[in-house]
């Protein structure tokens, strides 16, 4: 079982690469968008806190605005939608919700749960913002990978873009102070094969010691 599950997820990382030609008129159902986030999210997280938000932006009237913000990027406008992913700098309000959830699932008995909400309260609210916004990137990265392979796996082509005004973004989509916008994702049905691309050996950037 687990040689076959090996097998799936290494054919989708080797299958995924970024497209940038999209079939104009396909169209992908908030349904099915919300089941590939649900997989997302089960990426990890520092403390658990889980610091990601997504808007998600498939009316044609809107993508054309964003375009506009996001450098005239053909995938804006052409792919089914568009997930912006968005880092969450004040994650520590996260903590009573997270860790009480994890109680409330039987993952952990009072004790625990108690405990992990006080280290947490201790660190995180207490750092400069600026290290909760790199924690936030990071964790955002994390998300935005897995979203993108399971988009694959379930037959969606994505593309990653970090090439658009952020000041004008969050002015578009009222994005609060708490938030910071990281990458936008188009993802839709490929109309034309993706550009290929090498990667640079293992043994050139990996060392054993």
């Amino acid at each position: 079982m687990s040689a076959k599950m090996d097998q799936s997820v290494s054919t989708v990382i080797r299958e995924r690469h970024s497209v940038r030609k999209y079939v104009a008129n396909y169209k992908i159902a908030r349904e099915e968008i919300e089941s590939i986030l649900n997989g997302a999210i089960l990426a990890p997280s520092s403390s658990n806190l889980q610091p990601w938000r997504f808007i998600i932006i498939d009316n044609e009237d809107v993508k054309k605005e964003l375009r506009l913000i996001a450098n005239n990027q053909e995938p804006i406008e052409t792919s089914s939608a568009v997930i912006a992913v968005l880092g969450d700098k004040e994650m520590y309000k996260n903590i009573e919700k997270v860790y009480r959830s994890g109680y409330e699932a039987g993952y952990m008995d009072e004790e625990n749960m108690n405990r992990l909400m006080d280290n947490a309260n201790r660190l995180y609210p207490n750092i400069s913002e600026e290290v909760r916004k790199n924690i936030a990137s990071f964790d955002a990265g994390l998300v935005s990978m897995q979203l993108m392979l399971v988009a694959k796996e379930m037959g969606y082509d994505t593309v990653p873009m970090g090439g658009f005004d952020k000041v004008k973004f969050i002015e578009r989509f009222n994005v609060s102070e708490r938030y910071e916008p990281m990458v936008l994702i188009a993802i839709g049905k490929a109309a034309a094969p993706p550009f290929k691309t090498t990667r640079i050996p293992v043994k050139d950037i990996a060392e054993f010691i």
